[in-house]
C-alpha cells in the first residue's frame, strides 16, 4: 500500500470514528468538525491529507506555519484549506496569526484578543477565536481561570473584528471529566456560545459525548511521524 492509500485510509477510519461517536453520543451526524493537527508535519504529509478531501489544519508554531502556508497556498484547492490556530500566543506573533489564520482556539488574555483585533486585515473579515479555558486550574497551563471566562468572553465581544465562536480546553491527561466542566461553563453563561473545541486522538469520543464540535486529531492521522520543519524567520 502507498503512502497515499495509508493516508487516506486513516483518514477514513478517523472519520468513521468520529460519526460513530456521533451516534452514540446521540448527536446529529456530521455535527463534529475534524481538525488535523499537523505541527511537525512536513507540508508534503499535509497534502497528502488534502488530496483525501481532508481541509482544515491546525497549526502550534508560527514560524512552521507559515512556511507550510506558503507552500500550499500553491495547491489550486477547492474549497481552499482553512487554518486554525491553536497553541499558546505572544504578543510578539499576533499580527502574522491575525493576518494568514481563519480561526484561532487560544485566546486566553484581553491584550492577545485585542492585538488580534487591531491587526486582523479588514479584507479578511472576521478572525473566529474560541476562549481557552484552564478547567483544571493547573499553574503549569494556559487559558483562562473558569471563573473569570464570563468576564473575557464580553470583553472580546465588544472586539469588531473578532467573532467569539465558542469555549476550548486541553483537560490533564486522562481526565476526562474536564470536557463536562468546560460544556457546563459554557451552559452557565448568559448566552451560551455554539461551539466547543476539545478532545485529541485519545480522548475524542469523550469530548463528542460532553459536547464538544471541534476535534484536534494529530497522532491518529499522522501516526508518530516528526519532522524538522524549516521555520522563517522571528516574526514581531
Amino acid at each position: 500500500m502507498n503512502s497515499s492509500n495509508r493516508d487516506c485510509d486513516a483518514l477514513e477510519r478517523l472519520r468513521s470514528a468520529i460519526q460513530a461517536a456521533e451516534r452514540t453520543a446521540g448527536r446529529m451526524p456530521g455535527c463534529v468538525s475534524l481538525l488535523a493537527v499537523s505541527k511537525g508535519q512536513s507540508a508534503e504529509s499535509i497534502a497528502a491529507l488534502v488530496a483525501c478531501g481532508q481541509r482544515r489544519f491546525a497549526e502550534s508554531y508560527l514560524q512552521e506555519a507559515l512556511v507550510k502556508q506558503e507552500v500550499l497556498a500553491k495547491m489550486a484547492v477547492n474549497p481552499p484549506l482553512e487554518w486554525h490556530f491553536i497553541g499558546p500566543i505572544q504578543s510578539n506573533k499576533t499580527r502574522k496569526i491575525a493576518e494568514t489564520f481563519d480561526w484561532v482556539h487560544s485566546v486566553d488574555r484581553l491584550k492577545i484578543a485585542e492585538r488580534l483585533n487591531e491587526q486582523r486585515p479588514e479584507s479578511r473579515g472576521v478572525l473566529r477565536v474560541f476562549i481557552e479555558v484552564n478547567v483544571d486550574n493547573s499553574v503549569s497551563k494556559s487559558g483562562v481561570a473558569p471563573e473569570a471566562a464570563a468576564a473575557l468572553i464580553a470583553a472580546c465581544q465588544a472586539l469588531p473584528r473578532l467573532c467569539v465562536v465558542g469555549l476550548m480546553a486541553i483537560p490533564a491527561p486522562g481526565q476526562v471529566d474536564g470536557f463536562a466542566r468546560l460544556a457546563a461553563l459554557n451552559a452557565q453563561l448568559l448566552a451560551p456560545l455554539p461551539m466547543l473545541s476539545m478532545g485529541m486522538s485519545a480522548d475524542f469520543p469523550a469530548a463528542i459525548a460532553a459536547g464538544s464540535t471541534h476535534v484536534r486529531i494529530g497522532t491518529a492521522l499522522f501516526g508518530a511521524r516528526r519532522v524538522q520543519v524549516p521555520r522563517s524567520p522571528q516574526t514581531h
